[in-house]
């Protein structure tokens, strides 16, 4: 981790566009002559934070529109629980700091998510309800906003659907493989947190496959080195204040990212070898160095 702070974020390149389209079209293009060519095609976008996940999602969603091809994305972050139920799954695990805050797999609605995701594949109803997360709800802690302001989309006109978000994709391991890396890795972060916890958090995941299971296509945008989490997001909060006035201290920075850090040690490999056991060649792994341009990529 370095210890300095840059006053501004380093530019992120749009270099990754030009490899996600033909790899994203070439699939397309199977979908559309295949069975389930009447249901929105589903790609799956994971990447630490500050990597430029967000960025990255516009561009694409640009692009495709731009060949003709409806677009809606959505983020897992909308699909976290209602604050109440936030605040009762902390409380009923009151020792577990992964739980004491939105982030973790098992603080996302996981019935929301897969209604959402059968209105939109199935095309019914007409007129889908897309939800939305107000993360500055109650003092920053968050809460779902409003339906009134969810936004309408109509599944019929949706050619594509981008699920991005830090967690996207990540499948939990076996218990016992999970003991063993804890174990392994020297870890500051995995060793903050015992191992029932991580256990807890690695259950709760299994939920989640009956989303990746869906996705037509995968893009991993990855890290040479996963600790330039701590670098990108004490960028975006130096150039916060900077910019407004506020934002995180560098210190809260590193007690932040290291509520989630433990996942990337434990799920990283894991979606680096492939989320589609099985299904070779849909999925593309985009690896970037610490100023965010591509070094190397991969169809696996």
């Amino acid at each position: 981790m370095s210890s300095s702070t840059p006053t501004n974020p380093a530019p992120i390149t749009d270099d990754k566009t030009p490899l996600c389209i033909p790899f994203i079209l070439n699939h397309l293009s199977a979908h559309l002559h295949s069975p389930d060519r009447d249901r929105p095609f589903l790609v799956g976008l994971n990447g630490v934070q500050g990597i430029g996940k967000t960025t990255l999602v516009r561009s694409l969603a640009a692009a495709l529109e731009s060949h003709a091809h409806p677009t809606l994305v959505l983020s897992i972050d909308d699909l976290y629980l209602r604050h109440a139920d936030q605040r009762a799954l902390a409380a009923a695990n009151p020792d577990n700091a992964l739980l004491q805050h939105r982030g973790q797999p098992g603080t996302h609605d996981l019935p929301l998510a897969r209604r959402l995701f059968h209105d939109l594949l199935s095309r019914r109803p007409e007129q889908v309800r897309v939800p939305a997360y107000d993360k500055a709800a109650f003092g920053g802690q968050g809460d779902r906003a409003p339906e009134s302001t969810w936004r309408s989309v109509r599944p019929g006109a949706v050619h594509i659907v981008i699920l991005e978000g830090w967690c996207v994709g990540f499948r939990a391991l076996p218990d016992d493989a999970a003991v063993a890396s804890r174990r392994a890795l020297p870890s500051r972060t995995l060793a903050a947190h015992p191992l029932p916890h991580l256990l807890f958090v690695n259950d709760r995941l299994r939920e989640y496959d009956a989303l990746t299971d869906l996705l037509d296509v995968f893009v991993h945008l990855d890290a040479e080195d996963t600790r330039y989490v701590y670098d990108w997001r004490r960028e975006q909060e130096a150039a916060l204040r900077a910019e407004r006035g506020v934002g995180m201290s560098d210190e809260q920075v590193v007690r932040f990212v290291d509520g989630y850090y433990p996942a990337y040690e434990l799920y990283s490999d894991a979606l680096r070898n492939g989320v589609f056991p099985g299904r070779p060649g849909r999925q593309l792994r985009i690896v970037v160095g610490k100023d965010r341009k591509v070094r190397e990529s991969h169809v696996q």
